[in-house]
């Protein structure tokens, strides 16, 4: 039939959406930075589940990785530096029934965003939170990072980090009523997509730290990783990420892990020796704040007017 777009199905709803249906503007990231792949992953699992774009809000903070609201056809919200999570739980908290993806970045997140980090994974709302994690800060040209390897000159430190990297899987493990933690690579893109489409799926905070290359600014850590499949360790179960056929023979260590089990997971996630791949923890029992959060919104106007005076009264004397 002419006319139609390549990518449709012959049992479409009444309003069936394509990949092109998500997207807006043209990226202008670096050409083979690693937010391309996360970006096409993010439009795929949407074009998956058919979201309605009316309610999907993509919001992010400063950096390479929060320019992703400009490249999804929704709602967005491009905020602070490091106060994309508050923003995010904040829209949650009013509007429930959106689908909320956040985008943001190792400076981002670990950095000047760390508390709304911690207490984010805490609440357990329900939204998809992906850190693009490339070691430095690229946006503003080359500053050491959180997540910075001590070896690697930087502007800031042009001898070397003088600290050891933090470890963003320990600490949010740490965090209590967590609910899911993941983590994966930019260059794997079978199975970044399936660890995108596991978060979005989970009901409660979703985290997925991906290890994402910049190749203008960390381009010697990326290849490194990438030429040598030792130094990633494939986390295997069947409550895990599901593996694409073909896509394990990649993976020369593999592991099975059970998801739910928290201290192996802080285990894996504090061995530096290979750098783990696939869902570390996953708790679908934990409270998710936002149900707790939105009670009320049913209210009629007459109902809040009387609800404000009466705690005016109060006041009274």
């Amino acid at each position: 039939m002419f006319g139609l777009k390549s990518d449709w199905s012959l049992s479409a709803n009444d309003r069936y959406f394509t990949l092109d249906d998500y997207a807006r503007s043209l990226p202008r990231w670096c050409t083979g930075c690693g937010d391309l792949g996360i970006l096409a992953a993010i439009h795929r699992v949407c074009r998956e589940n058919q979201i309605l774009p009316e309610n999907m809000v993509s919001v992010s903070g400063i950096g390479c990785s929060s320019r992703l609201p400009h490249y999804m056809n929704g709602y967005g919200f491009h905020g602070l530096h490091g106060r994309a999570l508050p923003v995010a739980c904040g829209v949650k908290s009013r509007r429930p029934d959106l689908d909320i993806w956040v985008a943001t970045g190792d400076g981002d997140c670990f950095s000047i965003g760390a508390a709304h980090w911690v207490h984010a994974l805490r609440y357990n709302m329900d939204i998809t939170v992906l850190v693009f994690d490339n070691g430095i800060y690229g946006l503003t040209k080359k500053q050491t990072s959180p997540t910075t390897p001590e070896e690697y000159l930087t502007n800031t430190h042009p001898t070397g980090a003088l600290l050891p990297p933090l470890n963003p899987l320990t600490i949010s493990l740490g965090v209590s009523n967590i609910s899911f933690v993941a983590q994966m690579v930019d260059w794997n893109p079978p199975l970044l997509y399936e660890t995108i489409k596991a978060a979005h799926d989970h009901k409660g905070t979703s985290f997925v730290r991906i290890i994402q290359r910049c190749p203008v600014y960390m381009e010697a850590l990326n290849l490194e990783m990438m030429d040598d499949p030792a130094n990633l360790l494939l986390l295997r179960h069947e409550d895990g990420i599901p593996v694409p056929e073909g896509v394990d023979r990649l993976f020369e260590n593999q592991l099975e892990h059970d998801p739910s089990n928290l201290p192996a997971a802080l285990g894996i996630a504090a061995d530096k020796s290979k750098m783990p791949v696939g869902l570390l923890y996953r708790n679908d029992e934990a409270l998710c704040y936002d149900e707790l959060s939105s009670v009320g919104l049913d209210m009629t106007y007459e109902e809040k007017l009387a609800g404000v005076n009466a705690a005016l009264d109060k006041f009274s004397v």
